[in-house]
């Protein structure tokens, strides 16, 4: 019998469509023993091979502690792959991406990123869930919402401080003005004394 028929039970449903330049979260189910546990694995996918077909794979690569790359090879209808999360997508031109290998430090630069927020549920089957455009029609309304709202606010604590402001400069206005009366006056009561002097000294002589 051909193998494909006799592996078709083993063929997953929903599979993601999945390329190089996906940031993707795996999660992997192990077994322990009597006792099992999900391990999660995130990083860049580098690279797929042999499409959708039982012997599908994708390679992801992620930078472990100590800066050291570590790379995983999943295949596509794996039993232990509970579910795959698509976190976004890179801009990237290759269909394989093996030269971040080489890539280190100041030369790992980041690329423009197109959030996906994707995620597959690979044992039940279930459809990935995606934002419709209601959703978004919605999220932009509370937007502007928010902006308008702000803005008002603005608006009203301008039209608080505007009297409290003109007040402030009008007192500042004034005592400047009382200020210059001072000198003034003491000016004049410098001058009426010098002169007043100066006209006992002539009495004086005379």
């Amino acid at each position: 019998m051909n193998t494909q028929a006799l592996l078709k039970d083993q063929l997953k449903k929903n599979i993601p469509d999945i390329r190089p330049g996906q940031v993707v979260r795996v999660h992997e189910k192990i077994q322990e023993g009597d006792k099992s546990r999900v391990q999660v694995f995130e990083g860049l996918v580098i690279a797929t091979k042999h499409g959708k077909g039982l012997d599908g794979t994708f390679t992801v690569r992620k930078i472990g502690a100590g800066g050291i790359g570590v790379e995983r090879i999943f295949p596509i209808h794996m039993p232990a792959i509970e579910k795959i999360e698509v976190l976004r997508k890179e801009n990237v031109r290759r269909a394989k991406l093996y030269y971040v290998r080489e890539q280190i430090g100041k030369k790992t630069k980041k690329r423009k990123t197109k959030l996906q927020e994707l995620v597959f549920d690979m044992s039940g089957g279930q459809e990935p869930e995606e934002e419709t455009s209601e959703d978004i029609v919605e999220s932009v309304a509370e937007e502007t919402e928010e902006k308008s709202t702000e803005a008002e606010a603005e608006i009203e604590t301008e039209e608080i401080a505007g009297p409290e402001a003109e007040q402030s400069e009008t007192e500042e206005e004034t005592k400047e003005d009382d200020e210059k009366e001072i000198v003034e006056d003491t000016d004049k009561e410098a001058e009426t004394s010098h002169k007043e002097k100066e006209e006992s000294k002539k009495e004086e002589g005379e």
